[in-house]
């Protein structure tokens, strides 16, 4: 069975934060917090690394914490891994938002707008919004029998237009698969481990 996953090179990454504004442009989620975020870190324990840029989102988990408090159903976990929220059951009332360990939700002060990303939609202020791996462009690739993390047309857009080549998007379960190559390769972890949740994305380390 097919789990999608991203993989993160902070040996690369430049803190450009094209994937940031790329993420808005094709996505255009309401104002407010984006759904990709960057953090620089200061590595004061290690003079020969001055900074650490950090890129966020969505960690798709395995065991989200915010599925488990959404008193609607709202949110869910696709067979393939990925984590949505239909925006007609969403309530607005934030439990996911809280539940979130890293951040990754906000609540809508506006309406959402009707974007190539999500054309089905209902307009509504007050409903939670998230990355979702651009789902949509997935699932058409591969309608078009297109294989996301090697077509562009099927690859999420952050992963697509990433100046510095350094994220990396594909299938965990296929053993030859770029993402499953690069976990094998590097030393990888996952955002705060310890909570038992899970991410599908991973961080190659310095």
């Amino acid at each position: 069975m097919t789990h999608w996953a991203m993989i993160i090179d902070l040996t690369k990454c430049v803190a450009c934060e094209t994937c940031i504004e790329v993420c808005r442009q094709f996505n255009k989620p309401p104002p407010g917090p984006s759904w990709r975020k960057s953090i620089v870190h200061e590595m004061k324990n290690n003079p020969s690394e001055k900074q650490l840029f950090l890129t966020m989102s969505c960690m798709h988990c395995e065991t989200p914490t915010c599925l488990e408090v959404c008193p609607t159903g709202a949110t869910y976990r696709r067979s393939d891994g990925i984590v949505d929220i239909d925006l007609n059951l969403c309530l607005g009332c934030g439990a996911c938002v809280v539940a979130c360990p890293y951040q990754a939700r906000s609540i809508s002060k506006s309406d959402i707008i009707s974007n190539e990303i999500d054309v089905k939609s209902k307009d509504r202020i007050g409903i939670c919004t998230k990355c979702n791996f651009c789902l949509q462009h997935i699932d058409a690739g591969l309608e078009k029998g297109l294989k996301p993390g090697i077509d562009p047309e099927a690859t999420p857009r952050c992963v697509r237009f990433c100046l510095a080549d350094a994220l990396y998007f594909g299938d965990l379960e296929d053993p030859e698969s770029e993402v499953s190559r690069l976990i094998q390769d590097n030393k990888v972890v996952c955002m705060q481990e310890a909570l038992g949740t899970n991410p599908s994305v991973y961080y190659i380390l310095p």
